[in-house]
């Protein structure tokens, strides 16, 4: 895969975002199901909406919290399979 990065990422709902790539390319995911089969503090808060709407782009990558408590490799977002991320 070539050097493709998270450009922008717009809510939707839930705990879903539009994520849009550096090759124009766009995906809308939901992480809803993810963080339910990973129960731990450091990812259960972000099944709150209002919390999790507190992410941001940094160096082309999704994060959340000020410590990167949750991100996902550019790789997995693209192809929309977070069990990559298992």
């Amino acid at each position: 895969m070539e050097n493709i990065t998270v450009t922008r990422a717009d809510y939707v709902d839930g705990l879903s975002l539009r994520i849009f790539f550096s090759d124009k390319t766009d995906r809308v995911i939901d992480f809803g199901e993810f963080i339910a089969r990973h129960p731990h503090p450091q990812y259960n808060k972000y099944s709150k909406p209002s919390l999790f709407k507190q992410f941001y782009i940094r160096c082309g990558n999704l994060i959340w919290g000020k410590h990167a408590d949750l991100s996902f490799p550019v790789e997995a977002l693209y192809s929309g399979d977070l069990e990559y991320c298992d």
